[in-house]
Order: structure tokens, then C-alpha cells, then sequence
């Protein structure tokens, strides 16, 4: 089985300075990649610049003239999380355009799987506003691309297991019975949205099923929403692709939240989304990294995720697993969220 890696130096050049979302979130994890010889055996994917159309699916096109501009005025902050440098506009054409490649190659059969390693990241970003260090919507932006161009594509599962709420994902299809979006986050935390009861709107109701999730959740809990809901939810909507918000800022270490996932634990996410495409839709699968600060967190957990898609079974965790007492018992959160979607 062949995975695909999107990475290109210009998503270095998104320069954020001191800010938590920095380039070099990026740099440890190639080093990390290339040290255990794991882009060796990966195929490399060339991105390319998302175009304006592409963008303009998801995102207002007065919105975008408008990030183009602070970029080439020499940056500036669009809001009080998200800053941009002179050459944020073009990274950010890159990190959609490098989610639509890993897209391409997928559904092209030139890989089964692919991860863009991408930055600035995307779920936050609104059809109007950036928001949460989020530019343009890569996973959205991507997941309309492969509607609007394939027509064997009419069904989409997107993943969200960052630990924040992908609020500009959810908007883009809350009312499109195409995407079914499925998102486990932190509750009550930023950006506010994800409860329980945001199910989808209009033709759309019912195809947007959100897991909040209170602060203290570690490996087992989120396995459990993960093993009893998801498997059901997707066998019912059939997707002929698999894509996946890939956010590991979940982890103890990182102190940007209060989870208490572990690397071993998103190994353990990424092997049943892996097993669920190859039920569901030939392997065909599709991540797309978003949130993840404590930088050896993050790059254990690429790795990890990494030799998941490559078949590998002995997962290297140099972090090890949380000391701190972690949260029981979401069974009260899975009879909630089965009761609402209407689950056995």
C-alpha cells in the first residue's frame, strides 16, 4: 500500500513569529520523519496553489481579496488569534492546494492514503473571517473540490479530532447532505461551537454529529466514542471518501488544552478511520493536519499516524501515556448522541 506525503518549504514562510502556531511545528516534524527513516518510504506529493475559484467555493471572495491584501501590505493580525507575514497569502494557497493534491492522488489511485502536512491550518476559517490561527479552509476547500469534480465522489466523511470545534468546516456543510462531518472537541472551550444538538440543517439535518467532550478525556474515552458511534454512523452514510481534520493539540503535553490523549491513542483513532475506508471506500483516505503545539507531541504523533497507514503495528510513544488522573465515564455523552441520530 503506498501513502502519500504533501509538504513543501513554503509553508515555512508563514511566518507567525512567537506565536504558538509557528514554522516550527513543521521543521520538527520532517526532522523527526527523515531521522526514523520514515519519508523514505513514503511518496512524495508536490503541492500546488489552490486557485482563486477553488477558494471561492468556501470562502467569500471580498474575504479573500482581504487576506491578500494584509499579506502583501506586510502582514498584520486579522483578528486577535490570527496574524499573517508577506508571504502568509501564498502559504495559504499552497496548504489548500496541498490538501487538494493529497485529494488528487487519492482518488486518482496513485496512493491509497495521503497526509498533508500543511500550514496555516484551515477548520476554523469561516466563508467570511479567519478565526483560531486558521487562513483558508484546507479540508473544506479539498472536500468540495472532490464533489464538484469527480462524479463517482457524492458522499464525504470528514474526521475532526482536533481538540478544538472545526467551526468553519461545520458551516460549509452544515446544510449539504453530501458531508457528513463528525467532530470530537473540547466543551466548553474555543470557538464555542460543537454542542450536541448542532445537527445539520435543512437537506443537511442529521449529517453534522458533534461529540463535545468535557476537559480530562484521555486515550479510552475518546476510543470509545470513536468504537461505538462512528463505525454505525458511517456504515449508514456509505462515503466514497475518507478525510480527516487531523489535530493533535489533544495531547497531555500540550498545554494549549486539557485533554489527556496520548500519541499511542491517536495511533489508535487513525487505525480505525484506516480500517473504515477500507470497509467502506477502497482505502481511500485523507488527512490534513490542523492544531498540535508541544512539538515532540505532535511529531511522535505524525509519525505514529504515519506508520499506521503503512501497515506498521509497533507504535513508538517516547511521551508515554498521562500521570494525571483522567476523566470516566461518556457513556451518558454516547446514549445522548445515539438516542439523537437515531443509533441501535
Amino acid at each position: 500500500m503506498k501513502t502519500g506525503l504533501v509538504y513543501d518549504p513554503i509553508y515555512l514562510k508563514h511566518d507567525t513569529g512567537p506565536h504558538v502556531e509557528n514554522f516550527h511545528r513543521l521543521k520538527v516534524i520532517m526532522s523527526h520523519l527523515e531521522k526514523h527513516g520514515t519519508l523514505e518510504e513514503l511518496v512524495p506529493l508536490l503541492p500546488r496553489p489552490a486557485t482563486l475559484e477553488e477558494i471561492k467555493r468556501i470562502h467569500a471572495p471580498e474575504y479573500i481579496a482581504h487576506v491578500q491584501q494584509e499579506s502583501l501590505s506586510g502582514g498584520g493580525w486579522l483578528d486577535p488569534d490570527t496574524v499573517v507575514s508577506s508571504a502568509s497569502y501564498e502559504a495559504a494557497l499552497h496548504a489548500a492546494g496541498g490538501s487538494l493534491t493529497a485529494v488528487e492522488a487519492v482518488l486518482k489511485g496513485e496512493v491509497e492514503s495521503a497526509f498533508a502536512l500543511v500550514r496555516p491550518p484551515g477548520h476554523h476559517a469561516t466563508r467570511h473571517h479567519s478565526k483560531g490561527f486558521c487562513l483558508f479552509n484546507n479540508i473544506a476547500v479539498a472536500a468540495r473540490f472532490a464533489l464538484d469534480n469527480y462524479s463517482d465522489i457524492d458522499r464525504i466523511l470528514i474526521v475532526d479530532f482536533d481538540v478544538h470545534h472545526g467551526n468553519g468546516t461545520q458551516e460549509a456543510f452544515y446544510a449539504d447532505p453530501r458531508v457528513l462531518y463528525f467532530s470530537t472537541h473540547q466543551s466548553p472551550y474555543f470557538p464555542g461551537t460543537g454542542a450536541f444538538d448542532e445537527i445539520g440543517a435543512g437537506a443537511g439535518k442529521g449529517t453534522t454529529v458533534n461529540c463535545p467532550l468535557p476537559a480530562g478525556c484521555g486515550d479510552e474515552e475518546h476510543l470509545k466514542i470513536f468504537q461505538v458511534l462512528l463505525p454505525s454512523l458511517a456504515h449508514r452514510f456509505q462515503p466514497q471518501l475518507i478525510m480527516v481534520s487531523a489535530g493533535f493539540d489533544g495531547h497531555w503535553a500540550d498545554d494549549i488544552a486539557m485533554m489527556e490523549m496520548s500519541t499511542g491513542g491517536f495511533a489508535q483513532i487513525v487505525l480505525l478511520l484506516k480500517k473504515l475506508a477500507i470497509e467502506l471506500c477502497q482505502g481511500r483516505l485523507v488527512l490534513i493536519l490542523e492544531g498540535g503545539y508541544h512539538l515532540t507531541a505532535t511529531a511522535s504523533s505524525v509519525k505514529a499516524t504515519f506508520d499506521i497507514l503503512l501497515g506498521k503495528t509497533e507504535i513508538d510513544d517516547p511521551l508515554g501515556k498521562s500521570e494525571r488522573e483522567e476523566l470516566r465515564g461518556v457513556k451518558q455523552y454516547i446514549d445522548k448522541l445515539k438516542k439523537l441520530h437515531c443509533l441501535a
